[in-house]
């Protein structure tokens, strides 16, 4: 199995509406064949030095293995996703594990 963890950091100046449409952009991966499970999330509301909280959305994804994170990764709802709402990246972390 694989875990794709993706987080998130949306520009500053960022609107309520363009957070609710990327939303519900994250919420369109869902519709890829090859993914197992799939959950959207924001920051918890945990104050503990090791959290970071900095964030603004949480995409974990689960695959059955690293041939399906490989067709995810071009697949065409995947790359209409990244063409739509890269201009609101700010910063993204990705992990990856097995």
């Amino acid at each position: 199995m694989i875990a794709h963890h993706v987080l998130f950091w949306l520009k500053a100046d960022t609107t309520d509406e363009q957070k609710q449409a990327f939303r519900q952009g994250l919420q369109s991966l869902e519709s890829i064949e090859v993914i197992k499970t799939l959950h959207i999330g924001t920051p918890a509301p945990i104050e503990r030095a090791v959290v970071d909280t900095t964030y603004t959305y949480s995409l974990v994804v689960f695959f059955d293995d690293l041939a399906a994170h490989d067709v995810y990764q071009v697949h065409e709802v995947h790359k209409a996703f990244l063409d739509q709402f890269r201009v609101l990246f700010d910063k993204v972390i990705i992990y990856d594990a097995q």
